[in-house]
């Protein structure tokens, strides 16, 4: 074989210099600075495995949305209509609920966590349909934008404080203020308060022409019927404190 061309093995090498010094791709991989920036104010629950679930632990869940006219008489009764769906079910049983101006607080009880992970998609995908329904023009949007974050409840001072937060929760954002209607209200409407008996030195409450309550099952679990009574009733107008 002859030799090779002078001219030719220094265009490769001119070749081999220029790639070289081209600018590197900075899409994907592993580098400083990457993937999106920590704001502080991001509502989402982490990405991770959700822990074992006993059925003897009811858990409290919070189901953020972008909307913040959730507590609006059209959304009331577009949430109250899916309600029924779970009512006194086996596996998966809402017991107490309050809806806030952007998200939505329930009380849940769940035979394992497969039964609680399901039924949260079952009921955050019919409260989207059912919202989107009550538009003049039906829409498609996405309405919970967030995962929900869920809290297992199991120690009866913990249930106590969990009842308090999610009945109650409206006087935490002061809700309660909101209308002249409103602070004449004991109980907030837009919750299953009516529904509850653990109210301190009230039975029962008289709902006005027209109101027709949120559908919730009772609770079967000790946690959330007879040791939570242990910590006191709870006060019609306490405020509840951030949970710990």
């Amino acid at each position: 074989m002859g030799r090779p061309d002078p001219r030719l093995i220094k265009m490769m090498q001119r070749v081999i210099v220029s790639e070289s010094e081209l600018p590197k791709d900075k899409r994907g991989g592993k580098r400083a600075g990457a993937g999106r920036k920590k704001t502080g104010k991001c509502h989402d629950a982490p990405h991770r495995r959700r822990p074992d679930l006993s059925p003897l632990h009811p858990v409290h869940v919070v189901l953020r949305s972008h909307m913040d006219w959730l507590r609006t008489g059209e959304m009331y009764v577009a949430i109250r209509r899916v309600l029924p769906y779970f009512y006194n079910r086996a596996d998966f049983r809402i017991c107490h609920l309050s809806i806030q101006k952007n998200h939505i607080h329930f009380l849940v009880e769940a035979a394992s966590r497969e039964a609680l992970s399901k039924g949260m998609q079952s009921l955050a995908t019919r409260c989207a349909h059912s919202i989107n329904a009550t538009y003049e023009r039906p829409r498609r949007a996405k309405v919970f934008t967030f995962r929900y974050h869920a809290t297992q409840i199991t120690k009866p001072r913990q249930a106590r404080n969990c009842l308090a937060y999610v009945l109650n929760n409206w006087r935490k954002h002061r809700a309660d203020w909101s209308c002249e209607r409103a602070s004449r209200a004991k109980v907030d409407p837009y919750s299953s308060g009516v529904s509850f008996d653990g109210w301190a030195g009230q039975n029962a409450f008289v709902c006005p022409d027209g109101y027709v309550p949120l559908l919730v099952s009772k609770p079967h679990t000790a946690l959330l019927t007879t040791d939570w009574k242990r910590f006191g009733y709870i006060g019609l107008f306490e405020i509840p404190g951030p949970l710990r």
